[in-house]
């Protein structure tokens, strides 16, 4: 069954699963989506590794509850404007702490005062967070905070030239920001500034229980184009959105095409149940509304709306679904018309967790807006697909003089235009991801993706997209998906990077491409991070090939940053299939491996042992051999005693026959090698108890010398000082002894005896008490 027959079998873009039906698919879809050996990171670095690694730079001016959220990134002048709690940075790409300026934007105290009289927490809330980092025009930004729920906006001057940054805000003329900043700082939203226009998807008021996707500012001359907004009459446009990302995407060649595209999730309450569940969807406007002429006044007219699908196929419908939208990111390509858009997703349900990504074209997004509408009788109804009359022009297509000269803006359409729009803004098909499945998927992990940002990058195999997803305990995955001929797309986590010092949720990643730079904020810090590591991979041929990082290639001598510009003929690189073999052409000898750890090791017979070996990728199958005395080397089966563990390999009561040399060899795809080449020499009991024996003669030896010594100095000094009698050196001598055999805690103990004493000179008892008792 194809996408369309799917879709029309579902129903429309609203269509529910029953609960019971999602979580038996989940349920049987559990062992599948289990955790194997290849769905773990190759290389995880911690935190402390990342920073001895030199790749990864915290910003210095991080403090805890400054909660970087907000980024702008100025690749043209190199330069990172940053929105946090009352400040605003200004950071330099290539050194985040290099002369940075910042701006100290509190919230007025008496907005302070009220948001705290609401029952908002001081820290968290009533504060001006900053959510607004747009560029107005080439000497100025637009910027809005919280306010401590009382939304304000303003611009700051950051002067003509490069050289002479101003970096100032202008306080005499800040302006309201209801509509355009969010009241909550937690809240999700979203905002785009195009052509000096404000494209803001947010909550309306102090509750956020209003939500709408607003358009302000604009040109001073333009007026035209003024205020304009989402319909709050119909429940139909939207109900509880969280917007998650903006973007201005022409259509055509044509300027009149030009749609505003926005991401957002909402509640959706299907037919007369009173369950609501969390879908994602895509809308769009054009850019040219200007809202209706008798209905619709100051509001969209070409707002339309189709729910985005993540999901695992399963049988016979039962997918399993990722309905959460968290984040969106367009990539770039040639044709500025198609970027490709990356989603990141979650379930919504408690029993089954996961976080996925899907993949979508902008050309299978336009087939759903240009497809059947969606219909529905009123809010007791279910939605079915409109079979009726579509009026003229098509609701949602943009007015050009070019198509109709007869309407020229949106104030130009028809009635029954305005009236269709009004009540059918949701395209009755689902947009479904361009592969059919995500393409990277995580289930019954113990964290959450909630960022992600994409290169699209050169190999010597051929063109990857490299994944950066952002997690909600701070940590940045590194993926890359490779399509295969036979086994479709396989999916591998090159890195697992700990940026931050502390689990903290990341809230936001901006990527640097001309300076090769991630750049992640959270609520407690920001950090600056490398796209590559090259050379913690490895000092050899084999190590650098088994990565599979599209960014790195042998060079002959050493893994290093791969150019598709270098002449270099030994570059060496197999993203597609990581194999040494075929890339390095002495891996076969080991020459070009790492020499094994070798190590001798030491062990006491009927005692445990551990031979420790920890490969660096997490990805490889270890094997243990052994070697005895005499014998052939042989695979190592565990068994009760020998215990095989991620970290080596545990031997209890050791035998004399244990004795040998110990190979611990990982296997990665074909290949094979020798990590670690450890000698195990078992020491006999009886000789370790003779050993023992000996050392303790040996110990009581040497104190009765030392106290020989101890006492000849005493016989010097007697003989030496005619004053000091025979006498006083036997008392000296007792009171020595006395000292030695003292118990320990004894200064403690006459302490307490004080304090009995005093408590009973205080509290005399009654000695007729005393005989009382004893007559008893």
């Amino acid at each position: 069954m194809d996408r369309e027959e799917r879709a029309r079998a579902r129903g429309p873009g609203l269509t529910f699963f029953p609960a019971l039906l999602t979580l038996g698919a989940a349920t049987l879809l559990l062992p599948v989506l289990g955790t194997s050996r290849q769905d773990l990171p190759r290389l995880r670095l911690p935190y402390k590794d990342l920073l001895l690694s030199n790749s990864c730079v915290p910003f210095l001016g991080s403090s805890d509850g400054l909660d970087f959220q907000t980024m702008l990134l100025d690749e043209e002048r190199g330069r990172l404007l940053l929105g946090a709690r009352d400040h605003i940075f200004l950071l330099g790409l290539i050194d985040l702490n290099k002369n940075f300026k910042k701006i100290h934007w509190p919230a007025a105290k008496e907005r302070v005062e009220l948001c705290k009289l609401a029952g908002k927490d001081a820290n968290m809330e009533c504060a001006n967070f900053i959510r607004v980092l747009q560029p107005y025009n080439r000497t100025h930004l637009y910027v809005c905070g919280t306010g401590a729920f009382h939304p304000t906006c303003g611009y700051i001057d950051l002067g003509l030239h490069k050289e002479e940054v101003t970096f100032k805000l202008d306080t005499h003329n800040l302006e309201s920001g209801r509509l355009k900043c969010p009241f909550d700082p937690q809240q999700a939203f979203a905002s785009v500034m195009t052509d000096e226009y404000l494209y803001s998807g947010t909550a309306s008021d102090f509750l956020g229980k209003d939500t709408a996707f607003t358009r302000s500012l604009g040109p001073t001359h333009d007026h035209d184009h003024h205020y304009i907004r989402t319909d709050i009459s119909e429940h139909y446009w939207l109900n509880g959105a969280k917007f998650i990302g903006t973007f201005p995407i022409p259509d055509t060649y044509n300027p009149d095409d030009d749609k505003i595209y926005f991401f957002f999730r909402e509640l959706s309450q299907e037919g007369s149940t009173s369950d609501k569940t969390i879908l994602s969807r895509v809308g769009r406007v054009c850019k040219n509304d200007g809202g209706g002429q008798r209905s619709l006044i100051n509001k969209w007219t070409t707002f339309l709306k189709a729910r985005l699908t993540c999901s695992i196929p399963g049988s016979e419908g039962a997918d399993t679904h990722f309905d959460e939208l968290q984040d969106i990111y367009l990539l770039p390509t040639r044709d500025e018309r198609n970027p490709v858009v990356y989603g990141v997703f979650t379930t919504t349900s408690s029993v089954f967790k996961g976080s996925a990504v899907c993949v979508y074209s902008m050309a299978d997004i336009r087939a759903v807006f240009n497809g059947p509408y969606a219909h529905k009788e009123s809010a007791e109804h279910r939605w079915v697909q409109y079979d009726g009359r579509i009026p003229y022009p098509r609701p949602g297509t943009c007015p050009s003089k070019t198509y109709d000269p007869l309407i020229k803006s949106t104030r130009d359409f028809p009635d029954d235009v305005i009236s269709f729009i009004r009540r059918h803004p949701l395209m009755y098909k689902a947009v479904y991801p361009a592969a059919g499945r995500p393409t990277f998927k995580r289930i019954n992990v113990d964290y959450r993706l909630t960022q992600i940002v994409v290169d699209h990058v050169a190999a010597e195999d051929g063109q990857y997209d490299v994944m950066f997803l952002g997690t909600d305990v701070g940590t940045v995955l590194k993926v890359v998906s490779i399509s295969k001929e036979q086994w479709g797309m396989e999916e591998v986590v090159l890195e697992e990077l700990q940026v931050f010092k502390h689990s903290s949720i990341i809230l936001t990643m901006e990527l640097s491409l001309k300076q090769q730079q991630l750049y992640v904020g959270s609520r407690d810090g920001l950090v600056q991070l490398s796209l590559h590591r090259c050379d913690t991979y490895g000092k050899a041929c084999a190590d650098c090939c088994l990565a599979r990082d599209p960014y790195c290639a042998w060079d002959g001598s050493a893994c290093s940053r791969y150019a598709p510009t270098s002449k270099r003929r030994a570059r060496r690189q197999d993203v597609k299939y990581g194999d040494p073999l075929t890339q390095c052409w002495d891996a076969e000898d080991g020459i070009s491996h790492e020499t094994a750890d070798e190590k001798v090791i030491f062990g006491i017979e009927f005692n445990s042992t551990f031979l420790e070996c920890v490969p660096k990728s997490q990805q490889a199958s270890m094997k243990w051999f052994v070697q005895r005395t005499g014998e052939e080397r042989c695979e190592l089966k565990p068994d009760e005693r020998v215990i095989k563990t991620e970290f080596g390999l545990l031997i209890r009561s050791l035998q004399r026959r244990d004795s040998g040399v110990y190979f611990c060899q990982a296997q990665e795809h074909s290949f094979v090698h020798t990590v670690a080449r450890l000698t195990l020499n078992v020491i006999e009991s009886q000789q370790m108890e003779s050993s023992r024996r000996a050392e303790r003669e040996e110990g009581a030896t040497k104190d009765l010398l030392a106290e020989s010594r101890l006492r000849y100095k005493d016989y010097i000094q007697i003989l030496s000082s005619p004053s000091f009698s025979l006498d006083q050196y036997c008392e000296q001598m007792w009171h020595r002894e006395k000292r030695r055999q003292r118990p320990k805690g004894g200064p403690k103990w006459k302490h307490m005896q004080e304090l009995k004493k005093k408590r009973n000179r205080r509290h005399p008892r009654d000695p007729r008490a005393v005989l009382g008792a004893v007559a008893t």
